[in-house]
């Protein structure tokens, strides 16, 4: 019987460590903190997936993935750049888009076969190196902003979180929340070199 479940049983509640300790507790290989993650994570995980995806199906199997990448990955987090919850969103987020785009590739190479038309090989090729110069750039734009700018925006538009929600989640004033990520698109935008 695990240590939680012993605690449990004896009408106690297991001591809840916040993501980040427990994150580092699961890179060194430590299943109970990967259990407390799982629990606190798991639900807002699937969710983000789900909304992204609409398949209940595919977006239990994508947050499934993502919770492996979660134990496989954890030495990967970095506080400095954010919060843990913000992280694992990140990657949530990330592999519901991606399942969203192999869907939609094998749909469209399944039209082309079916009605006979074929681009070539080289159109698809010239897509994925236009496609990942683009995420390529945003990230080094990201990577540009303060931590907090980054963190503010990770949320709000890569885990799909409301401005009320990213002030709730980072315990911070809606008015700041807002004021970070507007400063945050702006600099992106420069970054980028997207004019109005």
């Amino acid at each position: 019987m695990r240590g939680g479940e012993a605690l449990r049983q004896a009408g106690g509640q297991p001591e809840q460590a916040d993501l980040e300790t427990l994150l580092g507790r699961v890179s060194r290989g430590d299943e109970a903190a990967f259990e407390q993650v799982y629990d606190q994570l798991a639900g807002p995980v699937y969710g983000l997936v789900r909304k992204v995806l609409r398949d209940p199906g595919q977006a239990e199997e994508v947050a499934q993935e993502v919770m492996l990448e979660v134990w496989r990955c954890a030495s990967r987090f970095d506080q400095e750049k954010g919060s843990a919850a913000g992280w694992v969103m990140t990657i949530a987020h990330r592999r519901a888009v991606d399942r969203v785009r192999s869907v939609s590739a094998g749909a469209q190479r399944d039209h082309r076969a079916a009605t006979g038309i074929f681009t070539g090989q080289a159109d698809e090729v010239a897509d994925a190196v236009e496609a990942n110069l683009d995420r390529e750039r945003v990230r080094h734009c990201l990577e540009g902003l303060t931590p907090l700018q980054r963190e503010s925006i990770t949320l709000a538009y890569y885990g799909g979180y409301t401005h009320s929600e990213v002030a709730g989640l980072l315990r911070v004033a809606l008015g700041t929340i807002k004021t970070r990520i507007r400063d945050g698109l702006i600099r992106l935008r420069d970054c980028m070199g997207v004019t109005r």
